[in-house]
């Protein structure tokens, strides 16, 4: 298994749903990083006026990225979300 198949592999849980892959999970970390230190400047100290630009700007990027990880991922097998699963616990 390499860094692709385990970044862009959808995860299957517990109820057999197929859920983001690890690549849009540290996507969206990184974007909601990202435009939360561009945006505090900008917000000059307001919290409504940061939480509006955040939003704005990271649905977007989210929504293009989470598609192209989508197209990316077609290809590859699910895994298991945890090791919990296949074991049974």
């Amino acid at each position: 298994m390499g860094a692709a198949d385990y970044l862009l592999s959808p995860r299957r849980n517990h109820r057999g749903t197929e859920t983001p892959s690890e690549a849009s999970r540290i996507l969206f970390l990184v974007t909601l990083a990202c435009a939360s230190v561009w945006a505090w400047p900008i917000a000059d100290g307001l919290v409504f006026v940061w939480f509006c630009l955040v939003l704005f700007v990271s649905t977007p990027i989210l929504s293009i990225g989470w598609y192209v990880l989508s197209i990316l991922g077609r290809s590859r097998d699910s895994r298991e979300l945890t090791p919990a699963i296949t074991r049974g616990d």
